[in-house]
């Protein structure tokens, strides 16, 4: 672990975030009166194993398969050239296409909201949703665009000197949201 991580706390674990993700599946649910033309998103990393996570969750609850994939924002970011290269993610579109459906976008921490308005310029290029929500697992303030999610697992305050680590099992070997102190400057 590197010294950020270790001088963060927990804020949710492994059983807190299955518990938000399960209210979460009940909120869509219950908005959407059944999960009949419901699709989710998950915007990689770690959105993609929410989304993942979220579908097999509303599966339990409905009784049905409900399509899941993964949205790559990469080309669509305002930051490219400020960042080194990245690799691309792939972009998966589950069942016939997202037209006409309801879109449920996955990520795991809501900041400035630059990542949700890069997903949305995507999605428009892939096709014409009935309506599109946002589903996060941590929404830390601080947005810079108009732009809220419908579900929310944690609400968490943040001072802009600090840092939210999503790490989930998939990519990191266990479940934890931890805050920390952003790194001084060198």
């Amino acid at each position: 672990m590197d010294k950020q991580t270790t001088d963060a706390r927990p804020v949710l674990e492994g059983p807190d975030i299955a518990r938000v993700l399960t209210r979460i599946a009940h909120e869509i649910v219950e908005r959407a009166k059944g999960a009949d033309d419901v699709v989710l998103l998950g915007i990689p990393t770690r959105g993609v194993h929410l989304a993942q996570r979220l579908a097999a969750k509303l599966e339990q609850i409905t009784e049905r398969k409900v399509p899941c994939g993964s949205l790559d924002i990469t080309m669509y970011r305002d930051d490219l050239r400020m960042h080194p290269p990245r690799a691309l993610a792939r972009t998966e579109i589950p069942g016939d296409d997202i037209d006409g459906k309801l879109v449920v976008l996955v990520d795991d921490v809501l900041f400035s909201g630059r990542t949700i308005r890069a997903a949305l310029d995507a999605l428009s290029d892939i096709g014409r949703p009935r309506a599109v929500q946002l589903a996060v697992l941590v929404d830390r303030g601080h947005r810079e665009l108009p732009i809220r999610a419908d579900y929310v697992g944690k609400n968490l305050p943040t001072s802009l000197r600090e840092t939210v680590k999503v790490h989930l099992a998939e990519e990191d070997g266990r479940d934890t949201v931890l805050l920390g102190a952003k790194p001084a400057a060198r």
